[in-house]
């Protein structure tokens, strides 16, 4: 039975008139606007002449790549230590420090290109260890000629810039390497005087390194050996690149490598590509645009829409003491069901882009630590953020794209280790999941509702009265929205066409 017909067998539960028959094929692919298919954009980053792109990709691609030149072949299906990719003994001992005993693909192949000096693309799914891939080369580069100010790596988000920071700073532990992350909502003061200590490596978000550009005196990128553009699809997605135009104008082109790492190449990706990179290999370890890892179990509910609190507590309930994250479509319900899982006993904390930048790191520390063992977030956490140890993800509002569901259920089973992906399927949503199922090219197992049914049921009476009271707490928040020590800020006057670069320095959910 497939699932417009599981839903329009129950009861009470969906719009026969929306979900009969005749409703069953699903309309042309191209007629639902979703950030999945690509589309050229006049907007999308001016580009150069392109020079032919080699390809190093480990699997087959499923469209030939119009090229001027042999692809180069570094496939590999040999397990490779950090030595045999050619890496100077004291990075060797930092991976082996921090228990990197082999290379993940993305670093295999990568690594090599990079010690050869050449620009590369590559193209890794989340979890596939592609910040060592371009970290590490870069550390050997410094050790071998020590400059200041060498290399800039671009983050799209606050935290993932920290977390890179985090990462430079445990692998150049053993040769002394100096770094700034400089992020917008954070004072630039400070960052000044860190820029004032001249680190090797600076990372930043693209708003606030254009401030610091045109506004921190002696500051200046002209002696720079390195770019790097992490998350490069997530860049252009948060509309940054009329910003990169300008870093790239402020950078040398002559005598610079420049890594760009992303999950999917689009148009607007390739664009980027043509602008900013020299004769690259393209590296890609994905077998296709929307993988998930082998280790990943997905499943999903399909269930009525005002029972998704209940089958929520009722999932949660199975995997209690484990760690997740529980993803959401709006800043509000994320807080809303942060507060009502609280006042069920869970041990939660939310996270979206309404909440200070400070809130913001003090959440994650706090899930870092396990103090707290569930996320509730909106798709600002859902790229980049390396967390161990996650065992469940809760698509509670499916995404829009199945690029975004393949972005956050890769939030689990990283590293080679299991894990959990369930998603919350209403009524409503019936139609986005068959596209995510095509786009993923497998259909996902499917809880029996009529067997779960009773079982979930029994949670109902705790669920609503958790209900209420999340609603008056929520009522609460939004009257004192902006007021000094608020959890939420204020965004009233900020809607306008042209946004603030601090602004664009994060994903408001």
């Amino acid at each position: 039975m497939n699932l417009l017909s599981q839903i329009n067998r129950m009861g009470g539960f969906a719009n026969r008139e929306v979900y009969s028959p005749s409703h069953r094929k699903m309309p042309p692919y191209k007629k639902r606007k979703l950030s999945d298919d690509s589309s050229p954009d006049s907007k999308d980053v001016t580009s150069r002449e392109s020079s032919p792109v080699s390809d190093a990709s480990s699997q087959t691609p499923q469209s030939a790549q119009p090229e001027s030149q042999p692809p180069t072949d570094v496939t590999s299906n040999e397990t490779k230590t950090f030595g045999d990719l050619g890496l100077i003994d004291q990075l060797c001992e930092a991976c082996e420090h921090l228990n990197y005993k082999k290379a993940t693909p993305i670093q295999a192949q990568s690594i090599p290109i990079a010690l050869q000096g050449r620009d590369i693309i590559g193209l890794a799914e989340t979890g596939s260890g592609k910040t060592a891939a371009f970290v590490l080369p870069i550390l050997q580069a410094l050790m071998e000629k020590q400059q200041t100010l060498h290399s800039l790596i671009l983050a799209p988000t606050r935290e993932l810039a920290y977390q890179i920071g985090d990462q430079i700073s445990a692998l150049g532990a053993f040769i002394g390497v100096r770094k700034a992350v400089l992020v917008g909502g954070m004072d630039m003061m400070p960052q000044s005087i860190a820029l004032g200590k001249k680190p090797h490596i600076i990372v930043a978000t693209p708003g606030r390194l254009l401030d610091h550009l045109e506004n921190t005196k002696g500051f200046s990128l002209r002696q720079l050996k390195y770019l790097v553009m992490d998350e490069a699809d997530r860049l252009l997605d948060l509309d940054f690149g009329p910003i990169l135009e300008k870093i790239l104008r402020n950078i040398p082109k002559e005598g610079r490598r420049t890594y760009l790492f992303s999950a999917t190449m689009s148009s607007k990706v390739e664009s980027l590509q043509r602008a900013s990179l020299s004769n690259p290999v393209r590296v890609s370890v994905s077998r296709d645009k929307y993988q998930t890892v082998e280790k990943l179990k997905q499943s999903f509910h399909l269930i009525p829409h005002k029972h998704k609190d209940i089958w929520l507590v009722y999932v949660l309930n199975k995997f209690l003491g484990q760690t997740g994250i529980i993803f959401t479509r709006t800043v509000n319900e994320a807080q809303r069901i942060s507060i009502m899982l609280k006042a069920l006993g869970f041990s939660t904390v939310p996270i979206h882009g309404q909440l200070s930048q400070n809130s913001r790191l003090e959440a994650l520390n706090k899930f870092r630590a396990k103090s707290k063992n569930l996320l509730v977030a909106t798709d600002v956490a859902a790229r980049g953020l390396d967390i161990p140890s996650m065992d469940l993800v809760i698509n509670y509002d499916l995404p829009d794209s199945s690029k975004t569901y393949v972005h956050r259920v890769g939030r689990t089973a990283r590293a080679g280790k299991s894990g959990v992906a369930i998603s919350m399927v209403t009524q409503y949503d019936a139609e986005l999941w068959l596209r995510i199922e095509h786009a993923l090219g497998k259909k996902i197992e499917n809880h029996d509702y009529d067997a779960e049914k009773e079982e979930a049921m029994i949670f109902a009476n705790s669920v609503s009265e958790a209900q209420k009271s999340a609603t008056l707490e929520m009522k609460d928040l939004h009257e004192n929205r902006g007021k000094k020590g608020a959890t939420l800020r204020n965004t009233k006057g900020k809607r306008v066409v042209k946004r603030r670069r601090d602004q664009m320095d994060q994903e408001a959910g």
